[in-house]
């Protein structure tokens, strides 16, 4: 067994916790971003809501890197039954991708406004300073946080499907042990 595979069957309550919570956050801003890219005019209200995404996109990165290391050091369950390899494979991909998007994610756009010489205000709790206006690593930010986005629905999706698949066509434990204590 690899070193990163853990020998329980069921995912711990944080783990839980911490899947449910980021899913949430996560699906809620991407759906939140491509509202405010794709269907809202520029002007002073979307600024007051692009301030809400930054803010609430640092607290994600935040709870993300909690997430994100809490999950590498528990480790991963062994598959909860056998897999041909290239369904093996994918589902490792689509973890790794959805692990890194969540920082990816709020990162970038971290970076994109940073380097856009914008400050991020989180919540009047605490401020993330405007760097120098550099636009090339501005627009690399920005460009990456839309990429990012577009790859955690894809992944999002295969990572849903999966899930599904295993519990109403494997009927195996997939699902069930990351919803309860088995």
């Amino acid at each position: 067994m690899s070193p990163n595979l853990s020998k329980t069957t069921t995912y711990d309550g944080i783990s839980r916790f911490n899947h449910w919570i980021i899913a949430v956050a996560i699906i809620g801003m991407i759906g939140f971003g491509f509202y405010l890219s794709e269907f809202l005019e520029s002007g002073p209200g979307k600024g007051q809501l692009i301030g809400i995404q930054k803010a609430v996109g640092v607290l994600v990165l935040i709870f993300g890197l909690w997430r994100v290391g809490y999950r590498l050091k528990q480790g991963f369950l062994e598959d909860a039954t056998v897999m041909p390899t290239w369904q093996r494979l994918t589902s490792k991909l689509v973890h790794i991708v959805l692990l890194a998007g969540i920082i990816v994610m709020p990162l970038s756009g971290i970076i994109g406004s940073y380097f856009g010489g914008r400050t991020t205000s989180v919540f009047g709790l605490f401020t993330i300073p405007a760097g120098d206006k550099v636009e090339a690593f501005s627009a690399m930010g920005h460009w990456l946080h839309g990429a990012c986005g577009w790859l955690m629905v894809g992944a999002l999706v295969l990572h849903v499907a999966g899930a599904l698949k295993h519990h109403f066509v494997d009927h195996d434990s997939t699902l069930t042990r990351m919803i309860r204590q088995q």
